[in-house]
């Protein structure tokens, strides 16, 4: 292993969270070829294969499991250097790795590019998952930064509140329920529902809300992504509970209906997450303080206006915190 690189540690790293040499080439900016030939290298070098290859599936062996949890090391240390280095020279420039849950991607992709534009030396990566697995990226120290709605309780981490995260209840436009509010959750109850799947941040924020009125909804299917379920909805194939910044276009171009449900909308907070043990590169800081200062009025303007029940709802920051106590 003495003579391993660290682009072989980094190419591997990246074939092993997807598991899959095409998707890692694509991360990566490399050629499939290009990253097949570093993965052999290491193997090389192991002196054992680390993926088992089926056709299109590949898997870790036994060994590759084991040098994984070692390279993740490496490679970790390896980027708290670089931020220390970073720290010393008090610039902000260098990569910065921000993992976000998929429905932040209505609002950050906006709002990264704010950030790019004060601080053009940063190059920014970003990695989307569901809630599930964004805490492993953190868990791994695969990202610098999160921004997620519910923070781990299984890390040691700092989260910090930048914007309240409303969920709601959508239909097809010509759904029976549509225009008939204000709704009781007991009127929900003989309808089918399209949820996202289980691990993700709206699935868990839905079931709370139903167990805490003792109505057990009937799931008709799960989808993995909001775009997918919005179409569902709109299909008329079942109700949906989905981020209010989910669905800011669908609501302005009378695509999707939103239904006024008594105790809804479902308020949450937005949080930009770190580990408690990383210490965080200027960049990241940077990165950090633009989130908290600039976030909620960003999300405000934009979808402030999406959301006007008619018995009133308080979505505010303050709201968030209040119904996020246990």
């Amino acid at each position: 292993m003495k003579n391993a690189t660290f682009r072989q540690l980094r190419v591997f790293n990246e074939v092993a969270r997807h598991l899959s040499f095409v998707r890692a080439a694509e991360a990566l900016h490399l050629t499939p070829p290009a990253v097949t030939l570093q993965v052999k290298e290491l193997e090389g070098h192991v002196g054992a294969p680390l993926f088992e290859r089926s056709g299109r599936k590949v898997s870790l062996t036994t060994t590759g499991e084991y040098m994984l949890v070692y390279a993740r090391r490496i490679l970790a240390t390896v980027k708290d250097a670089e931020d220390a280095a970073a720290r010393l020279k008090q610039v902000e420039s260098g990569r910065l790795t921000v993992g976000m849950v998929s429905t932040a991607k209505y609002f950050l992709m906006n709002m990264v590019g704010q950030f790019q534009k004060r601080h053009p030396g940063v190059d920014v990566n970003l990695l989307v998952g569901n809630r599930e697995q964004l805490v492993r990226m953190l868990g791994h120290n695969e990202v610098d930064i999160a921004v997620m709605g519910r923070p781990p309780q299984e890390l040691q981490t700092r989260a910090e509140p930048f914007a309240a995260h409303p969920h709601v209840f959508v239909a097809a436009t010509d759904h029976p329920l549509v225009g008939l509010g204000p709704l009781s959750v007991e009127d929900l109850r003989g309808h089918d529902f399209i949820t996202r799947e289980p691990g993700s941040g709206t699935r868990a924020a839905m079931e709370q809300f139903f167990a805490e009125h003792r109505v057990a909804p009937r799931l008709k299917m799960n989808l993995h992504s909001n775009e997918t379920l919005k179409q569902a909805v709109m299909a008329g194939l079942g109700l949906g509970f989905v981020s209010l910044h989910a669905i800011g276009m669908e609501m302005r171009h009378g695509l999707i209906a939103l239904l006024d449900v008594r105790g809804a909308p479902v308020v949450r907070a937005w949080n930009v997450v770190h580990t408690r043990s990383k210490m965080l590169s200027p960049a990241a800081e940077s990165f950090r303080y633009f989130m908290l200062e600039h976030g909620e009025a960003w999300l405000a303007q934009n979808f402030g206006a999406l959301w006007s029940p008619s018995a009133g709802a308080d979505v505010s920051l303050g709201a968030a915190a209040q119904q996020a106590k246990p």
